[in-house]
């Protein structure tokens, strides 16, 4: 089952989002909070988030642009958080992370994180933050430094290596990762670019595969992407 649904953020305000149930599950169950990419809540991150729920957790989807203003204002928002790793965004995280401990279906204790594109960039910013088991990162900002990461969670992730952008940071995250000791597996995809789990429109898709990011996707990467994620948060959370 699947909803779009409202509740309280910290920022004092009503805050959007789309949540998935799964239909045959251990109750409670594990929990997810996934993030959207900077296109926003879209029907692909629908689709992924009903696949977590297919998958056996409760999956909370929340829109990071519900705010009042214009979307381009929401956007601008959102990406200033992000630069500077605090804002009303996280705040808005962090009250979607709570709502979603709060459900009766859900065993506050196994909650984790997926995110993609900005959502990635979020889900790291959280896994250092939040209670959480596990965190899934894809294609998303990763910080310069390791001690930026100290006190992460387990982390899942994959990159594309032809995203000349975000591609590089995968590796970055690896080494971080490894230098703290943190439970990790993340993989850079050689055929991959950005965003390579998500199907987009044909007007994005075109114009994505001519940006430096070289944006589309990728059956074999997000297949794999997939099965490692799910792996994962098997272990951590199930």
């Amino acid at each position: 089952m699947s909803e779009e649904i409202e509740f309280e953020a910290g920022t004092n305000e009503k805050m959007r989002g789309f949540l998935a149930l799964p239909e045959a599950a251990e109750q409670p169950a594990p929990a997810l909070l996934v993030i959207h990419e900077i296109i926003g809540l879209g029907d692909d991150m629908r689709s992924i988030t009903e696949r977590f729920a297919e998958a056996g957790y409760v999956a909370l989807a929340p829109n990071l642009y519900s705010g009042s203003g214009p979307r381009p204002l929401c956007v601008m928002r959102t990406l200033r958080t992000l630069a500077k790793r605090e804002g009303p965004a996280l705040a808005s995280l962090e009250s979607a992370r709570a709502w979603l401990a709060e459900r009766p279906e859900v065993d506050a204790s196994r909650i984790g994180v997926a995110g993609f594109c900005m959502g990635g960039g979020f889900a790291l910013m959280l896994a250092v933050r939040a209670p959480l088991g596990a965190a899934a990162v894809f294609y998303g900002d990763v910080p310069k430094r390791a001690e930026d990461l100290d006190g992460t969670c387990p982390v899942v992730g994959g990159f594309g290596a032809r995203d000349r952008v975000f591609g590089p940071a995968g590796e970055r995250l690896k080494g971080m990762l490894d230098e703290l000791g943190v439970d990790h597996d993340v993989v850079l995809y050689p055929e991959a670019g950005h965003s390579y789990m998500s199907h987009h429109g044909p007007i994005l898709s075109r114009l994505g595969a001519l940006s430096p990011m070289r944006t589309g996707y990728d059956d074999e990467a997000a297949r794999d992407s997939w099965r490692r994620m799910l792996a994962f948060f098997n272990r951590h959370l199930g």
